[in-house]
């Protein structure tokens, strides 16, 4: 560990933190050779000896095809706990490693270890080693990414180690330590220590030619003599590797065929590779082939299992082997390993030099069948490695493009993106043009050029409607109507959205159709959308259907339903174990915004965020932060408020998503107008209303209208907003949604000349929808205002209390505080009622406490919140103190106290 002083203390620290019960999870990158896997072997050996019990598993390319393979070797040691879990948890873990059993959902398996890790912990913490991350199956990474996100109340770290360029596909999501090369001064004494004789030159030449790489440093002393100049021109990879296979020349016969062997199958048991090594060496390979290599310093032992000292040995030997070699140790493999069907195709498949129709055939057999039992992730790398065997090049790009959707269903964007590069476009069929639209769309939402986008995706969609693909071609223009409402696509594209659909004589009450409707051309069809949503009774279980439901509602400002609808889908979503589904369904925190539910709002964004950064949905994760901006905001937590905007505003999608933007410029808004700067925020409000502006949304801008009058009755720009609004009475005309008809009746009442203010305060109370509740409380603070400035403040007095009242049960402090100032000098005593529950309890707190005042079991909410049960009761542990309480039994009356109405 030359060199690595501020890497240990940075990882003993860690240690320090978990050992208290504060976990957590690292990443650690870097190149090949530069010293990960040194770093993992020394935390494992302190961590041990101060205590903690220490699990360890490593990537292996072949078990790419082995669902959990990685996973399974991580909790070999702590199986026997898996009997003491409830049964669903139980349940999912066996199937999980079962070879016969149906793949679970990967978050259920993901909610089962974590529960099985925390109880382990309970006993003594725990290190989780993961060594080679990029090569892990794509499901036990998932399972250990959704771990990792939830350690930090758990005395359990976990420290992965991958040989990678970027983290974006592979964080752990907490933090991430990118492993330097040595400094001159470390390398020097590293290599030193390992070869302290060497002659100058040579050392220098070392030197230069290990970069500070700890591996060259300590290998390449030992072939840097015999290397040509040729292989000095190598990268140093690839000098390591020749390095490494240079010291097998000397090795017997038995050796090197022992290790080619174990080259191409590392996880194969000791018996099977000494028999598979006999074999092919026509007499009988013993351990005294395995001696010598160990005794070569190639391979070391684990108990019963080889294992080479580094993977580049392990290339290096694969690579140095001849062709006929390879290939002749592949199909003795796949011989011998007839009791597991993936790893025989494997192998089967790497002994085949060029097109090979038939195994490509049994290769795409394998993928339907591991499809049909949900073994997604096995029948990606299978369907993989058949599209290299088939010389058709239609078929070809058929199978990456299949391959490429099953990548996505499983989250794997990565994959899905690296298959669909190596597709050829020209030969696809409108069908396969469509898949392809799909899925290059949840792999990597482009948001460049987006109405060319927009009409390219109507017209895939036409296309394969054409050849009778409809489920491909609805799912295709429901991805292009959507991104009409995401993108804010002009009236070109829309109509061309809303015209495809129509030529394809749907249902008008299909939930798909009037979501399109609802996305693509809502002042056309939003009367119609807005009925049928109204007379629609879905059922209630169908996530599915109740998101489109949800969002077709929301998208055009029918925000009770849309509520109703995406509440009920995340509940199904909850259910199924689905997290991706369900942070889209928590997108349904944002109408809450407008009904005054700024609690629920704080909690299921704050979820929502959080699931969309371990899902990898980004344009969810948009509207689910704006939407904690924005509540931050009302609820006066103005840093907060700003450091949401700010990260909002960083995000590379940012600039191309006029959804979003619109709210950003809601919150800067609102920020200004609560600090009595009214001329700045009318002027931030009043961009949100120019076309020519980024901020910009031709029906979302209908939801600051209330603002940008608060802010021009501040400002006494009255009149230049009245010119801004001028849309509006025609526009809600057209789309009769709650949205347009508070913004209309609010504006109406707010901009009115006082001779005909009362009247219209009147009118404008009777028109709000009965659930916004906000709106109605801040008209009635407008009203009290105008009645003080007529200095009539006992009538004054009335309005100011209802909105006062109001406020301070949603937590908009605020207008909570307005509201009192207003009262305060209308001459009525108006102190706070009670704190804030922002400064009580974190969104997750409340709803921990929430579900546990209902009576559920610390495991029960766990399992809710996808959380440990252990997590739960250190939230618990922690809340009864901030709530003023000793027990769970006191939860039901603290919380309700924190709600009570104020005294008039």
């Amino acid at each position: 560990m030359i060199g690595r002083d501020e890497e240990l203390r940075s990882l003993r620290s860690l240690l320090t933190d978990a050992a208290a019960g504060q976990g957590g999870a690292l990443l650690v990158h870097g190149t090949a050779g530069v010293g990960k896997s040194a770093l993992l072997r020394t935390v494992g050996a302190e961590a041990a000896d101060s205590g903690f019990r220490v699990l360890r598993t490593s990537g292996v390319e072949t078990e790419q095809w082995l669902p959990f393979a990685a996973l399974q070797l991580l909790l070999q040691p702590a199986a026997d706990g898996i009997e003491n879990l409830p049964d669903p948890q139980r349940e999912a873990l066996t199937d999980a490693f079962s070879a016969t059993e149906t793949e679970p959902q990967i978050f259920r398996v993901g909610l089962a270890v974590l529960e099985l890790l925390a109880d382990a912990a309970d006993q003594q913490p725990l290190l989780l080693l993961l060594d080679d991350l990029q090569w892990f199956d794509s499901s036990s990474r998932d399972v250990l990414r959704f771990v990792s996100r939830r350690t930090r109340d758990l005395p359990i770290l976990v420290i992965a180690a991958a040989r990678i360029h970027s983290t974006d596909e592979f964080s752990l999501g907490i933090q991430d330590l990118h492993l330097e090369p040595l400094g001159r001064t470390a390398a020097a004494e590293l290599l030193d220590a390992g070869a302290p004789g060497l002659p100058a030159p040579l050392r220098a030449l070392v030197l230069e030619r290990a970069a500070g790489n700890p591996l060259a440093l300590v290998e390449l002393p030992k072939a840097v003599q015999g290397m040509s100049a040729q292989v000095d021109d190598l990268p140093l990879t690839q000098r390591l590797e020749a390095a490494f296979a240079a010291r097998t020349d000397s090795a017997s016969r038995e050796c090197r065929t022992f290790l080619l062997t174990l080259a191409a199958e590392p996880t194969a048991p000791l018996s099977r590779l000494l028999e598979v090594s006999s074999r092919l060496c026509g007499s009988a390979v013993s351990v005294d082939a395995l001696q010598e290599a160990v005794d070569a310093g190639l391979v070391t032992l684990v108990g019963r299992t080889a294992e080479f000292r580094h993977p580049l040995m392990r290339s290096a030997i694969h690579t140095r082997a001849t062709v006929a070699d390879r290939l002749a140790t592949h199909r003795a493999l796949a011989a011998a390993l007839t009791d597991t069907p993936e790893l025989q195709l494997a192998h089967q498949a790497a002994a085949t030099l060029g097109p090979d129709e038939e195994l490509a055939a049994r290769l795409e057999h394998f993928a339907d069948a591991s499809q049909a039992r949900g073994k997604v992730a096995a029948a990606v790398p299978a369907l993989r490695q058949a599209a290299e065997l088939v010389q058709d090049a239609r078929h070809r790009t058929g199978i990456l493009v299949r391959a490429a959707e099953l990548s996505t269903e499983i989250n794997d964007r990565f994959t899905a993106q690296m298959l669909l590069d190596r597709a050829d476009l020209s030969v696809l069929g409108p069908v396969e043009q469509a898949r392809l639209m799909v899925v290059s769309d949840r792999a990597a939402f482009e948001p460049d050029e987006p109405h060319r986008r927009i009409q390219d995706m109507v017209t895939a969609a036409a296309g394969a409607m054409d050849a009778g693909a409809t489920g491909i071609a609805e799912d295709l223009l429901w991805r292009a109507a959507a991104r009409c409402f995401f993108q804010d696509g002009d009236a070109q594209v829309r109509a061309q959205a809303a015209a495809e659909l129509d030529r394809w004589n749907p249902d008008p009450d299909a939930p798909h159709v009037l979501t399109v409707r609802a996305y693509t051309e809502p002042y056309r069809h939003g009367a119609d959308v807005i009925a049928r949503l109204r007379s629609i009774e879905p059922n209630r279980q169908d996530g599915r259907i109740l998101h489109f439901l949800g969002s077709g509602a929301m998208v055009v400002g029918e925000i009770s339903r849309a509520t109703r609808y995406l509440s009920l889908a995340a509940a199904s979503w909850r259910s199924q174990g689905r997290l991706g589904l369900l942070a889209r369904s928590l997108a349904g925190s944002w109408p809450r915004v407008y009904l005054g539910q700024l609690d629920r709002a704080r909690e299921e964004s704050g979820e929502g965020i959080a699931l969309a950064e371990e899902t990898g949905e980004r344009i969810v994760w948009l509207g689910v932060k704006a939407t904690a901006g924005l509540v931050a905001a009302l609820r006066g937590e103005t840093e907060a408020a700003a450091r949401l905007v700010r990260e909002l505003r960083t995000h590379s999608l940012f600039p191309g998503m006029p959804f979003v933007t619109v709210m950003a410029q809601q919150i800067d808004g609102l920020l200004a107008l609560f600090d009595g700067r009214a001329t700045e925020a009318y002027d931030i409000l009043a961009r949100a209303f120019d076309p020519a502006d980024p901020h910009y949304h031709s029906v979302s801008r209908w939801l600051l209208a209330p603002d940008l009058a608060d802010a021009a009755v501040a400002a006494g720009t009255v009149e230049r907003a009245r010119g801004l609004l001028t849309e509006l009475p025609e526009l809600a005309d057209r789309l009769p949604s709650e949205m347009m008809v508070v913004a209309r009746a609010y504006t109406d009442a707010v901009l009115a000349p006082d001779d005909t203010a009362e009247e219209r305060y009147a009118a404008a109370l009777t028109a709000l929808p009965a659930g916004w509740a906000l709106a109605r409380a801040r008209l009635h603070l407008h009203h009290g205002r105008r009645l003080r400035r007529q200095r009539r403040n006992v009538d004054a007095r009335h309005p100011l209390r209802l909105a006062r009242d109001e406020f301070e049960r949603a937590g908009a402090q605020p207008w909570a505080e307005m509201a009192g100032e207003q009262l305060r000098a209308a001459g009525e005593s108006s102190g706070r009622r009670h704190p804030y529950e922002s400064e009580q309890l974190s969104a997750q707190e409340m709803q921990i406490a929430v579900l546990a005042s209902q009576g559920l079991s610390n495991r029960e909410i766990g399992q809710r919140l996808f959380i440990s049960h252990r997590t739960v009761g250190a939230h618990l542990y922690r809340i009864y103190p901030r709530l003023g309480i000793t027990s769970r039994g006191k939860l039901a009356a603290a919380l309700a106290a924190l709600h009570e109405e104020p005294a008039g």
